[in-house]
């Protein structure tokens, strides 16, 4: 399924960025900045995939949804939030999620857990070669916390992207119209551990309880480690417009979150820079602060 998120002249553009994810909410709480950077830039085309309507989410307010209506609420979540950020074009590949590690939702047989790995990565590779992306994002190995749909669209999108470019790979496509493509980056986004850390210190500071869930994060590896960021995106300008498309997932904003424990502007601070690793390349480049680095 596909949805153009809003109404632009994409015709001057001459990159494009593909966001792969797993639910409504990652593109905003992980990736916003980034996303905002580069739907503003006015080279840069952005196209989002999601895998799920995030069904088996948590509801912060019953008044916002029932269980049995909220895989459409948060499609419309996510519909806010593209806007917001100025995401080109959005698809939803239709997947049910799958819930956390260990829960009944992963035995349903709609959900991502129980899909076919090539019938998924078929289907990111068909809006590959349907968008021509010059780089691709996705979940680092870990999901960021070990969501097992983050982890699972780590591996789908890690295939399909030497997938795209092979003409051998899903010849059904090509025989449809769409051409092989190969994107020219791939890179792996998580929340960097440091700002993990930073975030708990800045609640400890205001004397904020630590909730339970953070605390265990503390004790294993969570998110990327520093070192593993190559690519910094330098976003705090555009921290409003991250936080405007976080807003618009009001059934995922649990009141005890660090957004709605600490205050704007140390968020602002702690959220100046999104953190990548990058994976592949097939263009010889040292990093910096861009992702087109090397491709402009």
């Amino acid at each position: 399924m596909a949805m153009s998120s809003r109404s632009t002249n994409v015709q001057n553009k001459s990159l494009t960025l593909m966001a792969v994810f797993a639910h409504p909410d990652d593109e905003s709480f992980g990736t916003g900045g980034t996303l905002a950077r580069y739907g503003a830039d006015p080279e840069v085309r952005v196209v989002l995939v999601c895998a799920t309507r995030g069904e088996a989410g948590e509801i912060s307010d019953p008044e916002l949804a029932t269980p049995d209506r909220l895989g459409e609420v948060r499609e419309q979540e996510l519909r806010c939030a593209t806007e917001a950020l100025g995401v080109d074009q959005l698809h939803i590949l239709g997947y049910r999620d799958s819930g956390m590690a260990g829960t009944r939702e992963n035995l349903d047989p709609r959900s991502l857990a129980m899909a076919k790995f090539d019938e998924v990565v078929g289907k990111i590779v068909a809006h590959i070669r349907r968008e021509q992306p010059d780089v691709i994002m996705t979940f680092d190995q870990t999901g960021g916390y070990g969501h097992p749909d983050h982890v699972a669209v780590h591996y789908h999108t890690r295939a399909a992207f030497s997938a795209a470019a092979d003409p051998l790979r899903y010849p059904e496509q090509i025989e449809a119209g769409l051409a092989v493509h190969q994107a020219k980056k791939l890179y792996y986004t998580a929340i960097p551990r440091r700002f993990f850390l930073d975030m708990v210190d800045k609640m400890k500071e205001l004397g904020h309880e630590i909730p339970e869930r953070y605390l265990q994060r503390l004790e294993g590896p969570f998110g990327l480690p520093d070192f593993a960021c190559t690519t910094d995106v330098y976003v705090e300008e555009y921290w409003d417009v991250k936080q405007a498309a976080v807003q618009c997932h009001a059934t995922q904003l649990n009141p005890d979150s660090f957004f709605a424990a600490l205050p704007p502007e140390i968020m602002r601070e702690l959220q100046a820079w999104e953190c990548f690793q990058l994976a592949e390349s097939l263009v010889s480049t040292e990093e910096d602060h861009d992702l087109f680095i090397g491709l402009r």
